[in-house]
């Protein structure tokens, strides 16, 4: 059975704040008009206005006895009835006819047997895209809301789910099963069986998780490759079964060990291992590929440390060779005969070694000139070779676009893998390649009919990287790798929505209309501050054309300000951090969210407790075992450990988060800090072991680890969280994470760093109607873009060094909302796209459309920046909160030494978000302490001003005790909050 709190089914709340009592349940002078010409009495004139109010907000009728008190009360004197009248019915058919005439007066048809078939009928059709049994009562609840019929309750709601649920998966188990082969279900079957000296099965090879990319562990994934590609193409069994449900059943399969699979059915349990089998698949090519680049990265690097070294090795060889030309020059400057020249230059050569040795030494430096480290690739290159090899044998690589001649070079190479000698035919075309590569390749003759075979074989790996990140080459059976152009809408897809999306962002929805716009734009922005310059104090632009920028001078806290936080620090309660977890789940039950893949209701003892101890367990960085020896035997490691893996995940993270960030919207007090229209990005470094692949060395930060790239409200609560490799480049998730934030906080501007910035992120926001405003280190280095080339600016002339190319955005107008309509419609992930168009390429115009566009957004963003004061402050102000909540979020993270111990990516995803959750619930529960506090000093005649409040921040933890045993009470009840906790000045 679905449990009712993790689904849409209307209820009544705990509690009405009296704005809600006020605009929800107060009858209307229609609605009043109503009840008295259907009744007769004070007594049936309540009761049934009280039925008609508690309909209109649930669509069904409720047992009279869960009516809350306060809600009658509201509704008796809203009507100016007597006190001494209760609600309740002496005789059955006379409510009855009041129900009927209720749903006659709102037009609301009885759950009916064609209301049945119509539920039937939704929930079969997205049962097949979606298995949650909670979306598809959902689904159900929608549908009959919008074809007005009451709704029936809840047990047979969920009867009905389970049931057309039950129904659909059974056929598909049962088609899976009969596109099978008897000795394919016994291997799969074979999966689940112990090995009898090794003691594990090998369905836990199906789980099997990358190491740190080293080229022993490339070569261990290949073999773990192969193994599984053993098994075949699995999607054509899996073909009727869409990608959702598959991700959701590979899911299920992945939470459970071979003991627990082995006790299902056998139709579901081979539909499960495929769906495993899969997705494991498809992640290890994904895996691979990206060891694959970070070992190309790697061999790159050791290459220019090696330049960098030999470099300092002939530093003393080209100071001597100066010397000698610097002798050789002043012969000639002495002017002497011509044979005293010889005589002379031959005596400056002998003592350096003579003409010979001066030559070698000269081509040895002049090798490694002009930052050519291209010949030294192929010495930390030669190590990986075989593996390299084994992995375009693993892969099918092919083209995004017509351009071939990679993949034909990547054949001829396949194709001469045998070869060990110096040359190769000089048969393949190199133009993709750069005329240092191809130099080096056909060495110095004008008409080479040979290429070194090495160094072609280096060239060809390192173009295969390049555009492989770039998605100008793309991996068939990978996700990550995957051709994006299969994941965009069609154009024919596109047009319907065209009209009313362009109509929604104010865009023109015409290719031509478009650029003028986009013209008029640009140019009345640099006219604009170039008539501004004069006025503009703040920046000053020096004979070079550089910007300069004068930097505002910091503003401390008041006097009044401080002297209201120390009166704060004083009054402020102290906490248990698993009460603040308690008291937050009370006010807003997020852990309804928690429970089995199935959706079904949870079979724990104490389950709201458990789910709370896991999350102060993993939040907190503890971990089970050590969490569980400080909890007095209330819980057991291995309880923990089954919760987090059985019943959280980090969708239903996403989901606790988004009903804590919603009931923390509704307070007064955050308001006075952010109306929720901004929200900043960045990202901090979590330190993690070596061994996966997820981990690299930071550079800045030092040390191996992940970033946690936050999304943070003005309001300072964190609306989203990614969890990703220190090397990314976070631009790539800054929209993501907005797409992604389903909270009733919704901001229409987002501030980032330098790392949340380029021009196809400034391109893609602008077309998703986002407002990119970062804070750009050395942003004065950026370009600034005319108009067109006879743009002339009196001011700010020397800011501009290029000229937008209008045609490449015009001609690719319908490439443009092809990519932001599928984005829209979550036909494809942001960060996967910005992934691609992030690297340069020479092949994808799509590419260089976005890169066009971006320029043009960029330029606007860049000449507001310089000459908008209050601008520059308020991105100061809002990237200070993310800066700020970093610090705050790991004071929280106090166990394990600061270390995310789990080496599984889904996992250390997991854990920053149960971070976050704690994060926020403290944030929620001292927002709710902070106005108690500031009733309480007005109360006591202490002059609150609102400015001084809006100074505030909710991040305080002097408050907070994170050690010492940690106990909870679920029986002690938290205050009753009112809905909005209004604080007036």
């Amino acid at each position: 059975m679905a449990s009712i709190e993790r689904t849409a089914y209307p209820r009544f709340k705990r509690y009405f704040t009296p704005k809600e009592l006020r605009e929800v349940y107060t009858p209307t002078p229609a609605e009043i008009a109503f009840g008295l010409s259907t009744t007769q009495g004070q007594v049936h004139f309540l009761n049934l206005m009280v039925l008609l109010k508690t309909f209109q907000r649930l669509g069904y009728f409720p047992k009279l006895t869960d009516i809350p008190k306060s809600l009658v009360n509201h509704i008796r004197t809203s009507l100016s009835l007597p006190e001494n009248i209760y609600v309740g019915y002496e005789q059955s058919r006379t409510m009855y006819r009041h129900r009927t005439a209720i749903r006659e007066y709102l037009n609301v048809t009885h759950f009916n047997q064609s209301a049945r078939h119509l539920a039937v009928t939704t929930v079969y059709k997205s049962a097949s895209v979606m298995d949650n049994p909670a979306d598809l009562i959902n689904v159900a609840i929608d549908e009959l809301i919008h074809q007005r019929y009451e709704l029936p309750g809840f047990n047979t709601l969920d009867r009905l789910v389970r049931r057309v649920r039950n129904l659909v998966n059974q056929k598909l188990f049962s088609l899976v099963l009969s596109r099978l082969s008897q000795e394919y279900i016994q291997r799969l079957d074979n999966l689940l069986d112990s090995h009898p000296v090794q003691h594990r099965s090998p369905y836990n090879d199906l789980k099997q998780l990358p190491k740190r990319p080293t080229r022993n562990h490339l070569n261990d994934l290949l073999t773990h490759l192969i193994w599984l590609d053993s098994f075949g193409e699995v999607k054509p069994y899996l073909e009727s079964i869409t990608e959702a449900k598959i991700q959701h059943f590979a899911g299920e399969a992945k939470a459970l060990d071979a003991a627990e699979v082995k006790d299902i059915g056998q139709n579901k349990r081979i539909t499960l291992l495929l769906c495993l089998i899969y997705s494991a698949q498809v992640q290890a090519r994904d895996n691979l590929v990206s060891m694959f680049l970070k070992r190309m990265r790697i061999i790159h690097n050791k290459a220019k440390e090696e330049l960098e070294r030999l470099r300092q090795k002939h530093l003393e060889t080209t100071e001597k060779l100066v010397g000698v030309l610097t002798n050789v020059l002043q012969v000639f400057v002495d002017k002497p005969t011509d044979t005293e020249v010889i005589a002379q230059v031959q005596n400056v050569f002998t003592p350096a070694g003579g003409v010979q040795q001066l030559l070698n030494e000269c081509e040895a430096v002049n090798a490694y000139s002009g930052n050519n480290y291209l010949p030294l690739i192929w010495r930390f290159y030669k190590s990986h070779r075989s593996g390299f090899f084994r992995l375009i044998n693993a892969l099918k690589f092919s083209s995004t676009s017509q351009d071939e001649i990679l993949i034909k070079a990547l054949d001829f190479l396949l194709s001469n893998a045998h070869r060990r000698g110096e040359w190769l035919p000089a048969t393949v075309d190199l133009s993709f390649a750069s005329y240092q590569w191809q130099r080096l390749i056909l060495g110095r003759l004008e008409q080479p009919t040979q290429m070194i075979r090495r160094h072609f074989e280096v060239c060809i790996f390192s173009y295969l990287a390049t555009e492989l990140r770039s998605g100008d080459v793309c991996i068939f059976g990978s996700a990550d790798y995957a051709d994006y152009r299969e994941q965009l809408l069609s154009w024919e897809e596109c047009q319907p929505l065209v009209a009313t999306y362009c109509k929604n962002l104010g865009f023109s929805n015409t290719a031509s209309s478009f650029v003028k716009q986009l013209q008029s734009w640009l140019i009345d922005t640099a006219t604009s501050v170039d008539a501004g310059a004069p006025d503009n104090r703040a920046v000053v632009i020096n004979e070079l054309g550089e910007p300069v920028l004068k930097r505002p001078k910091s503003s401390e806290l008041s006097s009044s300000v401080k002297a209201l936080e120390s009166a704060i620090a004083e009054r402020m309660p102290e906490r248990n951090l698993i009460d603040v977890l308690r008291n937050v789940d009370y006010w807003t039950n997020f852990t309804r969210h928690f429970g089995p893949i199935s959706g079904s209701d949870p079979k724990l003892e104490r389950a709201t407790e458990r789910y709370l101890l896991t999350t102060f367990a993993y939040g907190c960085n503890l971990g089970p075992t050590q969490a569980a020896r400080h909890m007095r035997g209330i819980v057991t490691p291995r309880v923990l450990s089954f919760v987090n893996r059985r019943h959280v995940s980090g969708e239903k993270l996403n989901a606790a988060l988004t009903d804590v960030i919603n009931r923390y919207n509704v307070l007064n007090l955050p308001k006075l800090w952010g109306d929720g229209s901004a929200a900043a990005a960045d990202g901090t470094k979590y330190d993690l072991y070596e061994q996966n692949l997820l981990s690299e060395y930071h550079i800045r930060y030092g040390g191996y680890g992940g970033i946690a790239y936050h999304h943070v409200a003005d309001s300072y609560v964190a609306l989203f969280s990614h969890f990703i490799p220190c090397g990314t480049w976070e631009a790539v998730y800054i929209i993501d994470g907005l797409l992604k934030n389903q909270s009733d906080i919704q901001p229409e501007r987002i501030h980032a760093d330098t790392q949340g910035q380029s021009t196809p992120v400034f391109a893609l926001s602008y077309l998703l109607g986002i407002q990119l405003m970062p804070r750009i280190r050395n942003w004065q280095d950026l370009i600034f873009y005319r108009p067109s080339k006879s743009a002339v600016y009196q001011h700010i002339d020397l800011l501009f060094k290029d000229s937008i190319d209008w045609s490449r955005i015009a001609n690719h107008w319908n490439d443009l909302l092809r990519v932001v309509l599928s984005i829209q419609t979550g036909k494809i992930s942001s960060s996967i796209l910005l992934r691609k168009l992030g690297n340069y390429s020479r092949k994808n115009r799509l590419y260089q459309a976005f890169q066009e566009l971006g320029r043009v957004v960029r330029t606007v963003f860049l000449l507001r920046y310089i000459s908008d004061m209050q601008l520059r402050q308020q991105i100061t102000a809002v990237t200070n909160k993310v800066e700020a909540y970093h610090g705050f979020s790991k004071w929280f993270f106090f166990g394990g030494e600061g270390v995310i111990a789990n080496n599984d990516p889904e996992e250390q995803e997991k854990i920053i978000k149960y971070n976050d959750l704690i994060a926020n619930a403290v944030v929620f529960h001292n927002a709710v302490d902070l106005t108690d506090v500031l009733r309480q000093l007005k109360r006591e005649g202490y002059l609150v001003v609102r400015n001084d409040v809006a100074a505030l921040s909710p991040y305080l933890t002097s408050h907070i005790k994170r050690f010492g045993d940690y106990l909870i009470d679920l029986d002690a009840v938290p205050q009753e909050l009112d809905e909005e906790m209004v604080l007036t000045f």
